[in-house]
């Protein structure tokens, strides 16, 4: 089963920000979306917001 979300790792391998910088970008992403700390980002709506195709973060949230 594939992954649906994601994580601040995986912002930092594609983003090549640190993970601190990840962390932001997923919660600035959150209060954008309005959702609270506790739920996920989910990857069509990191690629939606970042600009990067969905088949490239899939690719990177697989490892």
């Amino acid at each position: 089963m594939k992954r649906v979300c994601v994580y601040p790792k995986d912002v930092s391998t594609l983003t090549g920000k640190s993970i601190r910088n990840a962390q932001k970008i997923l919660q600035d992403l959150r209060f954008l979306l309005k959702k609270e700390k506790n739920q996920f980002i989910t990857i069509a709506e990191f690629a939606t917001y970042s600009g990067i195709e969905v088949a490239i973060i899939e690719k990177v949230c697989e490892r």
